[in-house]
């Protein structure tokens, strides 16, 4: 190696030094922030000695957080969490992570935070018991100062038990599912969540920032202690500071932020809040938070207003699961989730039914989402025979303090939920537990409005209505009752807070369009005619008997302006709960976008009438047989007309009527070319041309993104579809498609979308369905080039290259 090679190679790894560093750390003085996902050891199933330091891992896997081992299984309807929990393994695990703290930190303090772990984590260091968290949803800390060797390795150790089986309605995962950090700090130190912020007074001039900091202190002489108070505005310029003394365990700070650039769906503008501390002139602690301005309110009459506009919020629910990774949390794969709502004009998140990721909040705040926050699924009554309902009397209040604490400088979130479809809506034990947790809320955040999702829209009946404490009532279904909620709930605002239980397989369509399926039609009622392929028609027409169509309940939130506005059940398809069918199936069908996250039809609909961009989507496919009757849906906005032609002849022009929301022709089967053009004032808006395809003869690969971050967590969504040789995809198509990667990557999960199948989310092979699949590459922690290349039997295989940077 020549002197100028091995200079450029020293060059190279210090790069990739400065690069890790980056990666791994959030540092700021006074306080390291590392992220301790990396390098765990794992083994699945239980070993009661597994806690102890000097145990033997070195024959279990290595693996990287945040993990799930459920995704990781075969499906079975044998499995304890049965079709509801998805059909895949639970069970118990164990982990442990070696690591070495420097000498020259002796006297600092030490804790380990986790964000999610799936279900009853309980956590050693050097084996000594730090404590067991039932709840799956929040995240916790414990020190280990006490007990942190300096001179040798140190090991932390953490049992992770769901085995305790059916104890959800919905795929959970197993495992520390979300981030872990190891945050050293100095002596005197902010303490956990330990800073809340309040903005009100709000005018173009100015706003005030209420400041609450709880400061924990690891030392008993007396200190000069000091703390420096910063407010950063959205382009990163300080804008105040003050002085706070930071002597006692809790203080109180106002400021007068001025000209402030309020936070809002459109513009997320986010501040930041530094706070350093010192002890005897020497800096322990820097602490840093975002949070928004802004105001809103909701009015008993007109609805929701965001900064004095009134807004109809037009929201989704959402469960924790992200496809074929499960529930093992990726701030990129959330991410695309909400980039694909926000596309369809979604402006609202519903957390269903539990805290989400903080990262998810995070990117809530920076995209420009209306939240509400839940907290629990049940109380003390069940719904499952181990959910939550076993450690309600013990942990409610801590677990709901900590959502509260956790979450409450995010200015997205803007309702806290303590509940959903509770039982105890119908005995006076509603009254009690209401106001207990309401109160609860209040004690530490009273600027967001409290509710609870409810199902019995009758006053008489509803106990947890009747305890008179809830500032905003949430009504789950039963659109046909809004008309009668002003006489029912007088002055009371309402928002409709679960709606629709669609059923709708993405490709599926079923004639005729017009008959309205209910699917089941009443409760353990087996479905009438069920399409032999567990599928669902994608036109809005098959919906749960508790439910309706899509269009039936949007005409009835945008008619009211005292609904504050609704959200849909669901954004996406999830893994678990697989309505209206029986094993095989084994995820849901209510998404309007589906598993894999593509959208079904049903997603245009809304983007037709939620998102001011034009648009015209033109379905179903044309591949069909000669002289078969088929139903021709079109949605479209902003423009006067639709005008239909097959092979150029003209099937008529069409207009939307009075709260019409799609238009519809009938029309026979003929192969070739079927065109819709949009019309405005006579000129043409849009076109949308599909062909009949011929035989399936290649694979076509689409990235989502062809450049990504080498950081050891960046995904690629690559789309598989089979097309003709004329680039038309095949509808019908299921051939076999096998991955190949090269390169700095590895496959994280495929997919296709279909509820109903069983092969594995973790492989390098699946079936298309309808036509397409879905490769999800992830980085590996390297640069370079990925090449992701796709074979199936019978047809031209293609690759597609990803850049790792």
């Amino acid at each position: 190696m020549n002197i100028l090679t091995l200079k450029h190679f020293k060059y190279s790894l210090l790069l990739l030094f400065v690069a890790f560093s980056i990666m791994s750390c959030t540092k700021q003085e006074g306080r390291i922030t590392q992220n301790f996902n990396n390098n765990w050891k794992f083994y699945l199933g239980d070993d009661s000695l597994a806690f102890s330091e000097n145990y033997d891992d070195s024959k279990w896997r290595k693996l990287n957080l945040p993990h799930d081992w459920s995704i990781e299984g075969n499906f079975s309807e044998d499995h304890p969490s049965k079709t509801e929990g998805g059909a895949l393994p639970t069970g118990i695990g164990w982990y442990r992570k070696h690591f070495n703290v420097e000498p020259e930190d002796q006297g600092k303090v030490f804790y380990i935070d986790f964000e999610g772990v799936y279900r009853n984590g309980e956590v050693w260091i050097n084996g000594h018991y730090l404590g067991k968290r039932p709840n799956g949803y929040l995240g916790y800390r414990y020190d280990l100062t006490p007990h942190i060797k300096f001179d040798q390795e140190n090991v932390i150790a953490v049992k992770v038990d769901n085995s305790a089986q059916p104890n959800s309605r919905w795929y959970t995962g197993s495992g520390i599912y979300r981030d872990v950090w190891l945050v050293k700090t100095g002596e005197i130190n902010v303490a956990h969540w330990g800073v809340g912020i309040k903005t009100h007074t709000i005018t173009e001039e100015s706003a005030i920032v209420e400041i609450k900091i709880d400061v924990e202190k690891h030392f008993s002489e007396e200190k000069e202690i000091e703390g420096l108070i910063s407010i950063i505005d959205p382009n990163g310029k300080i804008v105040l500071q003050k002085p706070s003394s930071c002597q006692r365990t809790h203080q109180f700070i106002s400021l007068k932020v001025p000209n402030p650039q309020l936070w809002s769906f459109d513009n997320p503008n986010l501040y930041q809040i530094k706070i350093e501390i010192k002890a005897n002139n020497k800096l322990t602690d820097t602490y840093k938070t975002t949070f928004g301005i802004r105001n809103f309110k909701f009015d008993a009459e007109k609805g929701f207003f965001l900064n004095g506009e009134n807004i109809k919020l037009k929201g989704v629910n959402m469960h924790h699961d992200l496809g074929a990774l499960g529930a093992a949390f990726n701030k990129r794969a959330a991410k695309r989730q909400l980039q694909i709502l926000k596309e369809m004009g979604c402006n609202a998140i519903r957390m269903a039914h539990n805290p989400p990721a903080s990262d998810y909040l995070n990117l809530c705040d920076e995209m420009g989402f209306f939240v509400m926050d839940e907290a629990f699924d049940v109380w003390a009554k069940k719904k499952m025979d181990e959910d939550y309902h076993v450690d309600f009397e013990k942990w409610h209040k801590r677990d709901l303090q900590d959502m509260i604490l956790r979450d409450r400088n995010h200015p997205s979130v803007m309702v806290w939920s303590i509940g959903n479809e509770i039982r105890e809506q119908f005995d006076s034990s509603g009254i009690t537990i209401t106001k207990e947790l309401v109160n609860i809320v209040k004690e530490i955040d009273n600027t967001r409005p409290v509710t609870c999702a409810l199902t019995e829209t009758f006053p008489e009946k509803n106990f947890i209505y009747q305890s008179g404490v809830l500032d905003v009532l949430s009504f789950n279904y039963k659109h046909y009752d809004y008309p009668t909620f002003p006489d029912r709930f007088p002055g009371e605002a309402i928002i409709a807070s679960e709606n629709m239980s669609a059923l709708a397989s993405r490709g599926q369509y079923d004639f005729p369009s017009t008959e309205i399926k209910k699917w089941p039609a009443a409760y353990k009622e087996p479905i009438k005619n069920p399409n032999p392929d567990f599928t669902c028609s994608a036109y809005d027409q098959t919906h749960a008997y508790w439910g309706a169509t899509h269009e039936d309940t949007w005409r009835m939130v945008d008619k009211y302006d005292y609904i504050s506005g609704m959200f849909i059940w669901s954004g996406f398809d999830y893994l678990g709960e697989p309505v209206p069918y029986p094993w095989p199936a084994r995820s849901s069908y209510y998404g309007v976008i589906d598993l894999a996250g593509f959208p079904k039809d049903t997603y245009y609909f809304y983007q037709s009438i939620w998102n001011d961009e034009t648009m015209l989507h033109l379905f179903p496919h044309w591949t069909w047989e000669d002289g078969q009757e088929v139903d021709v849906w079109v949605y479209y906005n902003n423009a006067d007309e639709v005008e239909l032609f097959v092979n150029g002849e003209s099937k008529g022009s069409k207009q939307l009527g009075e709260e019409e929301y799609h238009l519809m022709w009938r029309i026979p089967f003929e192969a070739g070319t079927l065109k819709a053009i949009s019309r405005k004032d006579g000129k043409e808006v849009l076109s949308k041309t599909i062909q009949t395809a011929k035989e399936a003869s290649s694979l076509k690969l689409t990235a989502d993104r062809d450049k990504i971050d080498a950081d050891g967590t960046d995904l690629s969504f690559v789309t598989i579809e089979v097309v003709d040789e004329n680039g038309t995809m095949v509808p019908n198509a299921d051939q076999l498609i096998n991955f190949e990667i090269e390169g700095p990557g590895f496959i994280a999960g495929v997919d296709n979308g279909y509820q109903a199948s069983h092969e594995p989310f973790k492989a390098n092979y699946r079936k298309a369905f309808r036509g397409k699949a879905l490769v999800i590459i992830q980085s590996n922690g390297e640069d370079g080039l990925i090449t992701l290349k796709a074979t199936s039997k019978g047809l031209n295989a293609q690759e597609i290259q990803i850049h790792a940077n």
